[in-house]
């Protein structure tokens, strides 16, 4: 389906929920990633189930226009651990961890630098069993190849349709089509692939979202994440308006025509307060199979709707 054939989808003609009927059961899962705090009076979220670490500090060389760092203060630094990946994860299994996302800043390349820490992956999953997710950037042929003897749970990245984005937002010397070379290399190697789509992503508006869509529907997939701008304080994007929630729900139903039977989850970015509530009601309509730091009330809401909850506390589509 080309992108001028999927904007002009009359929806009047199409039930996003009656296809997500069709293909899953009812059931929807609401997920706490750990990544802070979340409690709401149908879900509280753990801290310690699912534990995120940045293999390089909060250092990155890009500092990209939406982030400047920031995503990496809530992670644990392994760099000041002073000591290996396995003997982190080893504590935090001690004190409850049952998986971790193994994650980092960037080179100007926007590749996050994994290849030292693959035999500590190796042995946390063979040692002690943990789940691992990994969010590498743009991996190479070297990186994913090692990564393919991890057994990891799933590799998390965004996937970026738009040239301006990767340009003005990343500072990337790169094109959209090395985050489809991406998605055939993961694909090649057998590593599941969790892309994320962010909607908003050029300073609010929405310019590449349906061309990473195109890109994504090409290749199996474990799960598809959407995530919207969340304009943060210290950021080039400190102030900009994410995309209206009409934008957003249409964007939501979208996917799920194009992608009828693939898991489709709402991650944990996206604008907070009334507008956060519409938008997880909208992902719920849209026939979204999960969200993340899910709002006050979806879990009631989604009920209303005959869907069944399930909480797990880690990050989108990881169960125990």
């Amino acid at each position: 389906m080309h992108e001028a054939a999927i904007k002009s989808i009359d929806y009047s003609m199409v039930n996003p929920f009656a296809i997500r009927q069709e293909n899953f059961p009812d059931e929807i899962t609401f997920y706490g990633p750990g990544l802070k705090p979340h409690k709401t009076s149908e879900f509280t979220g753990s801290l310690k189930e699912f534990v995120s670490i940045s293999v390089t500090g909060n250092n990155c060389a890009l500092n990209c226009e939406h982030c400047n760092t920031k995503m990496l203060d809530n992670m644990l630094d392994l760099p000041a651990f002073k000591g290996r990946l396995f003997d982190m994860a080893k504590s935090l299994q001690e004190n409850g961890t049952k998986g971790i996302l193994v994650s980092g800043g960037s080179n100007i390349r926007n590749q996050v630098p994994l290849l030292p820490h693959i035999d500590d992956m190796k042995r946390i999953r063979n040692e002690l069993g943990m789940v691992i997710r990994v969010h590498p950037g743009l991996p190479d042929e070297q990186t994913c190849q090692a990564l393919a003897e991890v057994d990891l749970d799933g590799v998390m990245l965004d996937i970026i349709g738009d040239q301006e984005t990767i340009t003005d937002v990343y500072h990337l010397d790169a094109t959209p089509a090395d985050y489809e070379t991406v998605l055939e290399r993961l694909n090649r190697h057998g590593i599941p692939a969790i892309p994320h789509i962010i909607l908003g992503h050029y300073f609010g508006k929405m310019n590449g979202e349906w061309a990473a869509l195109n890109m994504i529907k090409k290749y199996p997939l474990k799960a598809l994440v959407l995530v919207i701008l969340l304009p943060l304080t210290g950021t080039g994007m400190e102030g900009v308006s994410p995309p209206s929630v009409n934008d957003i729900g249409g964007f939501f139903e979208t996917v799920r025509l194009a992608l009828p039977k693939i898991p489709i989850l709402l991650g944990c970015a996206r604008p907070l307060g009334s507008m956060k509530i519409e938008i997880d009601q909208m992902a719920v309509n849209a026939g979204l199979n999960g969200i993340a730091f899910p709002s006050e009330g979806i879990v009631s809401y989604a009920g209303d709707k005959g869907l069944k909850p399930a909480f797990i506390n880690a990050c989108c589509g990881v169960t125990w």
